[in-house]
């Protein structure tokens, strides 16, 4: 059921009951081939899928219910996509987890993965696919009635599920793609959209939150002008390794900007411990320990320490705070930076009037010459919208685009209907993917409408669903 003409609005349906599931899985390995796309070298690796065939009826044709992995160790997203567990059983619907290459156990080269050029250049999205799509055939190659497939991912991972329904139809009957952020390249979307997103995250919690951390930046800059003021700094923060230099204190500034960026994705209203454990509403939370803007530096620089430890140090476990780890430990890093390095340029800028972040502007030569120290590689500014599409989707067909406009990086989301079956899903109080996660008590109800609304629509690609002649 859809309200409105041009966006789905979310309108309230029955609640559906919160299973009791365990999220367990069969680990299993595929060779597939390093390049897919040449015929110069036969080099295959082990690739890493999850499965849980419990419900499946495979020699019925029953579904698989398959999940585009991301930048991360697979088995970090299949204990936080806990939609597809709780949909499976209705569909007798067999789940796969399939890891992405270069990340978790799936090393092309094993410890020479990340070495040198040579090694790390099969790292791109269409390799990706290209890994899913055998996995897929792999699992249906000796079915009589070959299982229609329902591709789910969130966030990179939405991306791909959107990619592998518009790259591979033949292979995928729909697409579930949820905090995706196709649109999130240059000239798509202004560069600061996203900045803008997560101050007003933030805002909505508290004005004086926001406009302290506007402050702080400065704050920050005066206190550590001197060596004295580096070393209060750096002692009153319990530092693992103290500030030194002025590309220390940076370092400092650039991952405050990854805690709140962080902290406005993983803004749910339960507690979780996705990117780190963090309460319910944890930005509520962090901002109860800046109710005034107007500080002294050295005041308003105790009581962000105060607000920043609800991300780094909520279970009071750590010692310390090692800015080099905490921000998002559990993810990748390395390899979606040399994937942002090459095909995956997505734009970033603040100007610290309209957002509450340090002026920061976009300068894609300067961003070249920092990927190629780096990485020795040029990206290719324009690559993801030669090969996907940009903002013409048109021909897209059986895709959910669903987006949490707590998240910033709806900034680069679908939010619009581009057919009757590629569509638009807002969840108003909805932070990154939320509505692939688990059930759960506190879930808006716009979340829990979406949730329904995605099943409605797998029903419907699979009644309409033909196999190949």
């Amino acid at each position: 059921m859809m309200c409105g003409t041009v966006v789905v609005v979310l309108c309230a349906f029955a609640v559906m009951p919160i299973l009791a599931l365990n999220f367990t899985y069969e680990t299993k390995y595929l060779d597939v081939p390093v390049d897919h796309f040449s015929f110069a070298s036969n080099v295959t690796f082990r690739l890493r899928y999850l499965v849980n065939a419990t419900h499946w009826r495979k020699h019925e044709g029953r579904p698989i219910f398959f999940y585009t992995g991301n930048e991360g160790d697979i088995e970090m997203f299949a204990q936080n996509t806990g939609f597809m567990w709780e949909t499976a059983p209705e569909f007798r619907a067999l789940i796969v987890f399939a890891e992405h290459r270069y990340y978790g156990q799936s090393l092309p080269f094993g410890n020479n993965s990340y070495s040198e050029p040579k090694y790390l250049g099969y790292l791109t999205s269409e390799q990706a696919l290209a890994d899913y799509a055998l996995v897929i055939a792999h699992l249906q190659k000796d079915q009589d009635r070959r299982s229609p497939v329902i591709a789910f991912g969130g966030s990179y991972g939405g991306m791909l599920a959107a990619y592998f329904r518009m790259k591979y139809p033949h292979v995928v009957a729909g697409a579930i793609a949820a905090s995706a952020p196709i649109f999130q390249f240059s000239e798509l979307t202004p560069c600061e959209a996203f900045s803008r997103i997560v101050t007003a995250d933030y805002n909505s919690a508290s004005a004086e939150c926001a406009a302290s951390i506007r402050k702080s930046w400065a704050a920050i800059n005066n206190v550590t002008k001197t060596d004295a003021g580096k070393s209060w700094l750096s002692t009153m923060w319990k530092l693992c390794k103290p500030l030194k230099t002025l590309h220390d204190v940076k370092d400092l500034k650039g991952w405050l900007s990854d805690v709140y960026t962080n902290l406005a994705m993983i803004n749910y209203p339960y507690a979780t411990n996705f990117l780190a454990p963090v309460p319910a509403n944890p930005i509520s939370v962090m901002c109860s320990h800046l109710p005034n803007s107007s500080l002294t530096d050295k005041l308003l620089v105790k009581s962000l320490f105060k607000a920043v430890s609800i991300y780094f140090n909520y279970t009071g476990s750590s010692k310390c705070l090692n800015i080099e780890t905490e921000a998002s430990s559990n993810l990748g890093d390395l390899g979606w930076d040399f994937q942002a390095c090459t095909e995956m340029v997505m734009p970033m800028c603040s100007d610290g009037h309209n957002d509450m972040f340090e002026v920061q502007i976009w300068d894609f030569a300067k961003y070249s010459e920092t990927c190629y120290k780096k990485w020795k590689v040029r990206p290719d500014e324009k690559r993801a919208v030669r090969f996907y599409g940009g903002k013409d989707i048109s021909t897209a067909t059986n895709i959910v685009f669903s987006n949490g406009l707590l998240d910033p990086w709806s900034s680069g989301g679908v939010l619009y209907n581009v057919s009757n079956s590629t569509v638009a899903v807002i969840i108003p109080e909805g932070a990154h993917h939320l509505d692939l996660r688990e059930s759960n008590p506190a879930d808006p109800v716009s979340v829990r409408t979406a949730r329904k609304f995605h099943r409605k629509f797998i029903r419907l690609w699979l009644r309409n669903y033909r196999l190949p002649a």
